[in-house]
């Protein structure tokens, strides 16, 4: 099994609005996806900003370019995403999965 990492960064003001967002629009997506096993989204928050973090579980590499092509290591972006985050990675993390 392979965890996918990614990071984001909203203002503050935007938390509910993109926590929604992500909820009816983004983890759906994933979900559909065949061989994504599960996710986990965190965030927190401090006076200006509202931090994301993203933990997907899929099967292989394989089943990940499926959702994210051929650059796998590319995030994905939703284009409602220029609507919120602050910054955009241009890149996730992947690791094993070797015990849960």
């Amino acid at each position: 099994m392979i965890a996918r990492i990614w990071k984001g960064r909203t203002k503050i003001e935007h938390l509910e609005e993109y926590t929604e967002f992500l909820k009816v629009r983004a983890i759906p997506d994933y979900k559909k996806t065949e061989g994504f096993a599960k996710l986990i989204f965190l965030k927190r928050t401090d006076n200006e900003f509202a931090y994301f973090n993203l933990v997907t579980f899929w099967e292989n590499f394989e089943v990940i370019k499926n959702f994210a092509g051929k650059d796998f290591e590319k995030a994905k972006y939703y284009p409602e995403d220029k609507n919120y985050l602050i910054d955009f990675p241009k890149k996730v993390i992947h690791y094993e999965v070797f015990a849960e």
